[in-house]
Parts: structure tokens; C-alpha cells; sequence
């Protein structure tokens, strides 16, 4: 029986057709270096090399000698960081050739070490699909861990891990003739994207775009904006500065609008915005579908128990203790560990796990599960009885 032996880049490049490895290669263009992953993947997966060698060293070989190379994982560069407002900046990013693309409206999960703890965010992405470098808008939240670390600390040059695009907040392949898109706040970010692949597309109809925010200098892409305006006759621009004129109320929406409840309607913003919305369209009885990415926490159930329960991660053999209605990733944190997450809102399923046995109640719903085996999210999930889950 032969031990485990930790493989560098060294042993591994042989193996993957012999690539030479000469001072003159060892900063060639990302994609010429990207070529050398497919080889290499082919080679892990052979019998004699998978049962000797560790993917994470060739992963951490692979980054010594490239920071974008990777076997599994989309890294991207930082090309620019442009200032759109006080609060808000774009990063424009180069990524590696393990990118799949995305859909217009579709968000990704940034993945970064701060403090010595690796985190994970959801930003929507507000470039077009099909262009070669991707842009994320992100409004600096004070307290936020990572909109902070991302506001003053990452600058052109930096590499950042992101997810596969996600979401279905995304348009139809057969577009209707007319369509509101409708934005507040740093909720226009993903229906930017819209606006620039509609605009790409050369889209020919009716589009109205209402977009609300604070003052003029709290509008993102601003300058972007006004240039479509100007040159594209199908867009008209609605732009409500609500330190002027009060929040976009439902009646000020239905006369810009004449026509709303028989228009497709995207819509993001924060929540208690959205859910008026909702609710709008529901009572009103409209035909038009409203399409929505909510931008906030959704509402919560307030459920609580006094009763504690012992929670078993099967894998690691690690336990903790919960009490209360607070979500198991909560109660996880605070038992000292760190679960994968994301958005800490039930969206982007980062922190999805298997429930193998046990009651969670689903705290935006108060459905409870008790059936085995079932997927659950962790920052959405509280215990309602001893658990075992499959971490």
C-alpha cells in the first residue's frame, strides 16, 4: 500500500504532455497558460496519478505560477475600479477560462479571505452578456464585511474567486413589444445589465425604464444612462430623485405608467418597496407579469423555541448547541464555525446542505421538515429538534 504523497506542478506537468517549463513561459498570457489545465485535469484523473496525488496542491502549484490558473475555480484579475458614486464602485474583471457566461440579470458569488476568514457575497453582474470582461457594481454598506474590503482594499491587479453565474431574474429568448424595467437605489445594478444587452440586441420596442434613487449624485451610471438616452430612440428615461420629490409611491408609478397593468415589468429594489409592489399587483388583479430580484432580506418568520437541540455535522464529527429562532448558520457562527455561505438570504445556496435527520422550520415560509435527506439552507433553516446534517 503506498502512502499519499503531495504532488507539486513539478511531478504533475510531465504527466500532462511534458509542458515546458522555461523562464520565458512562467509569465505567458493567462490563456496560454489556461490551455495547460485540460491536460492536467486528464492527467488527476488517471488511476495512478488520483490515488497519489492532492488537487489542492496542484490548485495552490497552479496559482504560484499563475494567480488565474486554476483547475475548478473561476479566478478573476481586476482591471479597473471606477468610482460611479460616493458610495458605489464598478470593478471591471478579467476572467480565467473556466467562465461560463451569464444571463442579463444573474448574480455570482465573490469569494475573499478577510481577517483571516473566507467569505462569500452576491453581486449582480451589470455588464452585458457575451462580453469579454465582466463588471460588478457594489454599494459600500457600512458594516458590510465584504463591501467594505472590496471599497479599501481591492484595487486594479487584484484576483478574486467568483461562483458560476446564478439566478432567474433574467429576460425571455422571445422579448415582448413592450417592457418597464424599474429600478431603486443599488437595485439597479442587475436591470443595467438588462438595459445594456436589450441595447446590444439592437431591441426595437417600447422600454421605459424607471429608476429611482436619492439625489443626482446618488445615481449609478449615470453618465451611461443619459448616453443611451440620447441615442437610442426606444429607451425612454424616467429618473426620480426622491430628496425632491418623495419615495416613488404606487400612484406616481400608474401615471408614468398608463399602461401597467398590461406591461412586462423587471423590477429590483429594497424589499419593503418590492413587497408593496407585489402586493400592488396581486390586488389590482394585473395580467402583466411582475419579475422581480428581491435586494434585501426577505421577510423572516419570528419563530422561537426554548427548547435546546444538538446539532451533529455527520462528516466532520463536530456538534453545537441551539436555542431560540435564530438560523442554524447563525447559531453555527456562534458556536465558534464557519459554514459555507453566501448571501445570507435564502438566494444564492452557498450554504446548502443535506438534512439527514431532524425538524428544521423554514424561516421565510414556517414550513416545517421533517422528512430525512432533504436539502436545506442553513441561513434560512432553524432547528426544531436534534439534527444531523451532512457537513
Amino acid at each position: 500500500m503506498y502512502g499519499r504523497t503531495q504532488f507539486g506542478i513539478g511531478q504533475i506537468l510531465p504527466i500532462a504532455k511534458k509542458a515546458d517549463m522555461t523562464q520565458a513561459r512562467l509569465n505567458p498570457a493567462p490563456r496560454s497558460l489556461e490551455r495547460l489545465t485540460k491536460p492536467l485535469q486528464r492527467a488527476l484523473q488517471h488511476p495512478w496519478v488520483s490515488g497519489i496525488v492532492r488537487e489542492s496542491a496542484v490548485e495552490d502549484s497552479l496559482q504560484a505560477l499563475h494567480p488565474l490558473l486554476s483547475l475548478s475555480q473561476v479566478r478573476v484579475r481586476v482591471l479597473r475600479v471606477l468610482q460611479e458614486t460616493p458610495d458605489t464602485r464598478s470593478f471591471v474583471l478579467q476572467p480565467n477560462a473556466l467562465w461560463r457566461g451569464a444571463q442579463a440579470g444573474q448574480y455570482v458569488g465573490v469569494q475573499m479571505e478577510v481577517n483571516g476568514r473566507r467569505v462569500q457575497r452576491c453581486y449582480s453582474l451589470s455588464s452585458a452578456p457575451g462580453e469579454r470582461e465582466l463588471v460588478i457594481t457594489v454599494k459600500r454598506q457600512p458594516g458590510g464585511l465584504l463591501s467594505e474590503h472590496l471599497h479599501t482594499e481591492v484595487q486594479a491587479g487584484s484576483v478574486l474567486t467568483l461562483t458560476q453565474a446564478m439566478g432567474d431574474f433574467t429576460l425571455p429568448a422571445l422579448l415582448p413589444e413592450r417592457l418597464l424595467l424599474l429600478s431603486a437605489g443599488s437595485g439597479i445594478t442587475p436591470v443595467m445589465a438588462m438595459l445594456r444587452a436589450l441595447h446590444a440586441s439592437g431591441y426595437a420596442g417600447d422600454l421605459l425604464f424607471v429608476h429611482a434613487c436619492r439625489t443626482p449624485e446618488d445615481l449609478i451610471f449615470a453618465s451611461h444612462l443619459h448616453v443611451l438616452a440620447a441615442e437610442w430612440p426606444s429607451l425612454r428615461l424616467h429618473l426620480h430623485f426622491t430628496a425632491e420629490r418623495g419615495r416613488l409611491s404606487l400612484e406616481d408609478l400608474s401615471a408614468l405608467v398608463p399602461d401597467l397593468a398590461s406591461r412586462p415589468t423587471w423590477v429590483c429594489g429594497p424589499g419593503a418597496w418590492m413587497d408593496a409592489l407585489h402586493q400592488h399587483w396581486q390586488q389590482a388583479g394585473y395580467s402583466a407579469p411582475l419579475h422581480s430580484e428581491r435586494f434585501g432580506t426577505p421577510p423572516v418568520v419570528h419563530a422561537s423555541t426554548d427548547t435546546p437541540a444538538q446539532v451533529l455535522l455527520a462528516r466532520s464529527g463536530k456538534q453545537f448547541e441551539t436555542q431560540g429562532g435564530a438560523s442554524l448558520l447563525e447559531q453555527a457562527e456562534r458556536a465558534g464555525l464557519q459554514p459555507a455561505h453566501g448571501c445570507r438570504m435564502g438566494i444564492c445556496r452557498a450554504c446548502q446542505c443535506t438534512k439527514r435527520s431532524g425538524t428544521v422550520q423554514n424561516l421565510q415560509t414556517g414550513e416545517l421538515c421533517s422528512e430525512p435527506d432533504q436539502a436545506i439552507r442553513l441561513c434560512i433553516s432553524a432547528a426544531r429538534s436534534d439534527l444531523q446534517l451532512d457537513l
